[in-house]
């Protein structure tokens, strides 16, 4: 994120460190945001611990920008969970990530459908997820399938390309000719046509790319690199977010 990027508002100085809820809330409200949760490993790295320990520290990272989304009303989140190139990591890494991804919905499932929370899971379901995992999410996506207060999307087992494919051989065997292949059909086709696309995307970690994520539906999202590694996000992080998306002017193309 680069400064000349914001028009911040000269009237309010606050550090957006210390941002509550409700400092931003009379401000426009993004209604989706996705994180790409990266940093994990790192954190880990620099205090002598396994990777996998990243992972872990990350969960509450995880509830808690749920818990800062549910606080400013927004009603779509997806997180990047584990993406289609992952399964490149080492052998022990991508075990731990499938038990840990499982053992965490069994453990806060519950606890975010009484909060309200419409869990879903966007990516292939393929061969190499395990099936007690697959179960899992079957599970959580049935218990939660009637709440609206927010949808919390995990990005699994997914690519933005992947998506793009699927959605398209979809259409070819549908039978659906070249020259009626459109953007509004390609959309219908991909995973969640219902779900809008993300108004605010933030990267963990200071790196600044978008690794495969959401390739479709960021073509208009406004992008802010945080510095925080994923395990240190806490809420406050998100309201700064939110902070920049309001000071920015979203011109989809035209002028202003």
């Amino acid at each position: 994120m680069h400064k000349d990027d914001v028009s911040a508002d000269d009237g309010d100085d606050r550090d957006d460190a210390v941002l509550t809820a409700a400092d931003v809330a009379d401000g426009p409200i993004p209604t989706h945001v996705a994180c790409v949760m990266d940093g994990n490993g790192r954190w880990a790295a620099r205090r002598g611990l396994p990777r996998t320990e990243g992972h872990a520290a990350g969960e509450a990272a995880l509830l808690d920008a749920v818990d800062g989304a549910l606080e400013l009303g927004i009603p779509w989140i997806t997180m990047y969970a584990f993406s289609t190139e992952n399964w490149r990591r080492p052998p022990d890494e991508v075990r731990y990530l499938m038990g840990f991804n499982e053992s965490l919905l069994m453990r806060r499932r519950d606890e975010l459908n009484e909060k309200g929370v419409r869990i879903r899971f966007a990516g292939r379901r393929d061969w190499r997820v395990p099936k007690r995992v697959l179960k899992r999410m079957d599970e959580s996506i049935e218990l939660t399938k009637d709440n609206r207060r927010c949808t919390l999307t995990m990005a699994f087992n997914y690519g933005g390309r992947a998506e793009i494919v699927d959605a398209v051989r979809d259409l070819v065997a549908e039978g659906v000719k070249p020259d009626k292949i459109t953007e509004k059909s390609i959309r219908s086709h991909l995973y969640y046509p219902d779900q809008p696309d993300p108004d605010l995307v933030i990267r963990t970690s200071g790196e600044h790319r978008i690794s495969n994520f959401l390739l479709w539906q960021l073509a208009y999202s406004e992008l802010v690199f945080e510095e925080a590694l994923w395990p240190d996000f806490r809420r406050t992080h998100l309201y700064s977010a939110v902070r920049d998306f309001q000071r920015r002017q979203r011109r989809y193309g035209g002028v202003t």
